[in-house]
């Protein structure tokens, strides 16, 4: 069956929509998880844009680029020849680096943003091509704006680039502009028009300002693109761009119709889906296509008897197909490590050794406190205590706080590291003010909360909260995730697990300048 090559973009368009923005850590775990998603390309920043995206692109590469089977690493840059040095200094490192370098063609852009005429962008589109080439040899070209470019002169810059080397053509609807029938009848017409456009890859990165990025990209499939640029949950610029989980899972649940397919491992969708939103802050909606809350949800009485009949009245796709269990109650407080470790299993999460005695003693401690455990539970807890790393920093101990309508709010925190156990007290202009006080007290950091978010990850009086901040420790502004079922703890968790972060990126930067 014929393949579509899957490029994941989330790390670099997706980080750029507000509020979605990563630290090098932060990239670098989604990173890994997008390896186990077997997405074909990363694109994993933009260089040139930053020290910071420099740093993160370069150490996916370095780390989850020389993985085996590892995806390409990819970065982005303008035609400019300095930015091509720049993207390969990052990219180097990987098994397989690709250079994506761009530029716009339309006359709205030409005139108004570069201030060029069309012969200077098409030579710039050349030689940056050429350059790119003495580096390596995947390249990928795109012409900026081309759902309004002038077709045929954007077709003599795609030949010409062609002709200099590019091994990828990405044809990108920058703007969100088309529609599905025009955008598939300019794909098939690049194919009859551009030379040397069959001895290339032509793919699509369309974005979803007219809600139409996903059809626009199954439409291109059609008519002979066989490259998707798209992002987890759709995260990107203003409304986004193509969702990676809706194309994936529409080619695989029509196969019928496609008669193409993806080398993606579904199974991980829903996985990769949480931790993005972890990472993040950001939830997706519930009624989002494949890994919203309410996609396997039924409501309705008659939908409801045909489900309990048979799951194929109403359900085209099985939650286990995207890595979403549909038994939610697992475990209970009698529950020992083995069951504990299969439905993690089950769930995604492959554990042993301390990651998994750290999983059990977080999964009891919850079981104490509640009747009942459920998926969403054990995902929330394993997220929060084991993908934050071993060893990663100070560990909540204990949490004791005062606060009323006629009391100063106070709180006594004990922290753990390294086995040396801290101790103590803060007040505050509230209860989570006061904890951030005393944590502040011990660790001899002072962190600024820049953004504060609680939401019920589980539902019941006794559900899990997960709050998620931003932390702006000396300028450097990190993510911090928490769950509990006490608000207050699940604010202590989050707070620490941006702490701990800064402190880690602190020891890489010693390691990097170290023999």
């Amino acid at each position: 069956m014929d393949r579509v090559i899957i490029f994941d973009t989330t790390l670099r368009d997706g980080e750029q929509s507000p509020g979605f923005s990563m630290n090098a850590l932060e990239k670098l775990e989604m990173a890994r998880q997008l390896a186990r998603l077997q997405v074909d390309v990363i694109e994993a920043g933009f260089p040139i844009s930053s020290d910071e995206d420099f740093a993160a692109t370069r150490e996916v590469a370095k780390q989850v680029g020389t993985l085996e089977n590892a995806p390409s690493i990819c970065g982005l840059s303008r035609v400019g020849l300095g930015d091509i040095d720049r993207c390969w200094e990052a990219v180097k490192y990987a098994r397989k680096p690709r250079i994506h370098t761009f530029v716009a063609t339309s006359d709205i852009h030409l005139k108004y943003k570069l201030r060029k005429s069309r012969a200077e962008v098409l030579n710039a589109a050349v030689a940056a091509v050429r350059h790119a080439r003495g580096y390596c040899e995947d390249v990928e070209f795109s012409p900026e704006d081309a759902s309004r470019s002038d077709f045929d002169y954007m077709c003599d810059v795609l030949s010409a680039v062609i002709e200099a080397g590019a091994r990828t053509i990405n044809i990108p609807d920058t703007v969100g502009y088309a529609i599905p029938r025009e955008w598939g009848e300019r794909i098939a017409r690049i194919r009859e028009q551009v030379q040397g456009i069959e001895k290339v890859v032509l793919s699509v990165h369309c974005h979803n300002d007219l809600g139409q990025a996903v059809a626009n990209s199954l439409t291109a499939l059609m008519n002979g693109a066989r490259q998707v640029e798209c992002t987890i949950n759709g995260i990107g610029e203003r409304a986004g761009n193509a969702s990676l989980e809706e194309i994936v899972m529409a080619l695989r649940t029509r196969k019928d119709f496609f008669g193409i397919d993806t080398r993606v491992k579904t199974e991980e969708i829903f996985r990769t889906s949480r931790l993005l939103s972890h990472i993040t802050g950001i939830h997706v909606q519930p009624n989002k296509a494949i890994v919203g809350e309410n996609a396997f949800a039924h409501e309705a009485g008659i939908h409801q008897d045909g489900v309990l009949k048979e799951k194929l009245t109403y359900e085209i796709m099985r939650p286990e197909d995207i890595g979403r269990a549909s038994n939610k109650l697992v475990l209970g407080k009698h529950s020992g490590r083995h069951a504990l470790a299969a439905r993690l299993k089950d769930l995604g999460f492959e554990l042993a050794g301390p990651e998994l005695d750290r999983a059990f003693k977080a999964f009891k401690d919850l079981a104490d406190r509640k009747k009942e455990v459920y998926d969403e539970d054990l995902m929330a807890i394993v997220t929060d205590e084991v993908a934050a790393q071993a060893g990663a920093g100070y560990e909540l101990e204990y949490l004791h706080v005062i606060s009323g309508t006629s009391v100063v709010p106070s709180a006594t925190v004990k922290l753990k590291k390294d086995g040396q156990v801290f101790q103590d007290s803060g007040v505050g202009d509230g209860p989570v003010d006061a904890v951030l006080a005393a944590i502040d007290a011990i660790t001899g950091l002072k962190g600024r909360l820049q953004d504060y978010s609680l939401r019920a990850a589980t539902s019941g009086k006794d559900a899990i909260g997960e709050v998620a901040m931003k932390v702006d420790f000396d300028g450097t502004l990190v993510s911090g995730k928490g769950a509990s079922t006490d608000v207050i703890e699940a604010s202590a968790r989050a707070y620490l697990s941006a702490l701990n972060r800064v402190a880690r990126t602190a020891a890489q930067h010693v390691k990097e300048v170290g023999p």
